[in-house]
């Protein structure tokens, strides 16, 4: 568990690169630079605060939709980080994992992703998920694909799939679902996002672009979890009788 019953996973929607670099005059790539220094802060933020697991939205399937240059950029991005942050993210005891479909990404990508998610696989500090190309409905239909194959296949019966069965199939398995689902930029909507695995997560919504995220305001989103009662359905008296 994280420190003082804080939440032990925290998804985040990182919104608010391009709008940051257009108040500054300056191009919306450059905030996609900066929202990358931000990234760095926050896993050395969480994994000082005790937070177990965190799951940033890096690229949306919608994302592709954007214009071809900054789209092209986003992916030379990824390419870079890979290339250039593993190592530290290794040495600082991060387990790296990343989400969604990869096979619009060229074999490049994919081998990057391998090596890295390989390079970091006994390291357990601090469990950092990164979604590509990645959309809750995706992972929603795939899973009930690999329901469908192993039905098919004699390895499961229909009267044993329930949740437990269906979550096993998620790209997201093995993981505790997030406690904590902070989305910067002022907007207040999930976007497609862990549609499945966000059903009790506590939501905080901030105004702040996500380059000027910084710990001072990931201690005020950690503030309102904790003044939040999780009932999961259950009365308030239940859950305080249960403490």
């Amino acid at each position: 568990m994280s420190e003082a019953g804080g939440p032990r996973h925290v998804a985040v929607v990182m919104d608010g690169n391009g709008r940051w670099a257009r108040r500054r005059g300056m191009p919306r790539i450059a905030g996609h630079r900066r929202g990358v220094e931000v990234v760095r802060e926050m896993v050395r933020a969480c994994g000082h605060r005790g937070i177990s697991y965190l799951t940033l939205f890096a690229f949306s399937s919608e994302n592709w939709r954007r214009p071809r240059t900054e789209v092209e950029f986003l992916v030379e991005l990824l390419i870079s980080t890979l290339e250039n942050e593993i190592r530290k993210l290794h040495e600082g005891g991060v387990n790296l994992r990343i989400i969604g479909d990869l096979e619009r990404f060229g074999s490049r990508v994919k081998l990057l992703v391998k090596n890295a998610q390989q390079l970091t696989s006994v390291n357990n500090k601090l469990n950092l998920t990164i979604a590509i190309n990645y959309g809750g409905r995706w992972d929603i239909a795939q899973a009930a694909q690999r329901i469908g194959v192993d039905l098919a296949a004699g390895r499961l019966a229909a009267e044993d799939v329930d949740e437990s069965a269906f979550g096993a199939r998620l790209s997201t398995a093995g993981m505790p679902d997030p406690d904590l689902f902070i989305r910067t930029g002022g907007e207040s909507r999930i976007s497609n996002f862990l549609l499945w695995q966000l059903a009790y997560t506590e939501l905080y919504f901030t105004d702040v672009l996500w380059p000027d995220f910084d710990e001072a305001e990931l201690d005020a989103a950690l503030r309102s979890y904790a003044g939040r009662e999780r009932r999961f359905g259950q009365t308030g008296e239940q859950v305080s009788m249960g403490r």
